[in-house]
């Protein structure tokens, strides 16, 4: 696949703030993650983990979904072992990237999140939907639990809600998506993007390195015991403390101003 086809399946915009846009723009086949969209979305996530510029991500898509999943058709027409590890192998690569990331990613959610969709939501440090998306891990209605869906899925809400969706395969609505954990909010179609701006200019106005310190600190915490954690939470927030902009906080703090971050 060449690099404009790369660029067009998922295009990226980035403000003078750092706050950079990437779009899902396959519509017709609902942003569906087959191997060229993966592909695509991987060479995103790679420029944007050496962008020391950006400093928020918003995941969008264009047309009446948000992203159905991978290509049930594309998996048909070809039954090979092989061919379905590279697919699920590359799949995670994406997924774990998205996590790796120094800034945080705010999914933008409208449509229907389906599957691989659903995990790209609850892989995203962020979501925000409309009130008229709809959530579903729906393999298992074509004989395919959703396994690695599964992953994000039961680190973001309750175990058996968890369990309900991908045993079933049935939709859930927005509200109920943020009742399980799945969403941070949840309006109007038409102020869908007013939220999620607010949301980013809260983020934009805090330190950059303090961000991402703090993301990679609590998904590596969390897959520890809680001694572990706790030791390397301390480490973290000892490391924290020596970088310059949360000197300027601290001293801003004790001489009651507001701080000027010095890093961005």
């Amino acid at each position: 696949m060449t690099q404009a086809r790369q660029a067009a399946l998922v295009p990226m915009e980035k403000d003078a703030r750092g706050v950079v846009r990437l779009t899902l723009d396959d519509p017709q086949r609902f942003n569906a993650l087959g191997a060229e969209m993966l592909a695509a979305l991987q060479q995103a996530l790679d420029a944007l983990a050496q962008d020391a510029s950006a400093r928020v991500v918003v995941l969008a898509a264009r047309g009446k979904a948000f992203c159905a999943g991978h290509n049930l058709k594309d998996m048909a027409a070809r039954p090979e072992l092989a061919y379905y590890q590279q697919l699920f192998a590359q799949c995670s690569r994406v997924m774990l990237s998205i996590q790796k990331l120094p800034m945080p990613v705010i999914a933008r959610v409208h449509g229907i999140a389906t599957a691989a969709g659903c995990q790209l939501v609850a892989q995203c440090d962020l979501a925000v939907a409309s009130d008229e998306a709809r959530f579903a891990t729906s393999g298992i209605q074509y004989g395919l639990f959703c396994s690695t869906p599964s992953v994000p899925l039961v680190r973001n809400m309750p175990a058996k809600k968890a369990m309900e969706m991908l045993l079933t395969g049935e939709f859930i609505t927005a509200a109920q998506a943020m009742e399980y954990g799945l969403l941070n909010r949840v309006v109007a179609a038409d102020d869908l993007d007013a939220e999620i701006e607010r949301l980013v200019e809260v983020i934009v106005s805090k330190p950059r390195m303090a961000i991402a310190m703090g993301k990679a600190l609590v998904y590596r915490q969390r897959e520890m015991g809680m001694e572990a954690a706790y030791q390397l939470a301390g480490q973290t927030m000892a490391a924290n403390m020596m970088d310059v902009d949360a000197q300027e906080g601290v001293q801003a703090f004790a001489q009651k101003r507001k701080p000027r971050w010095i890093s961005g």
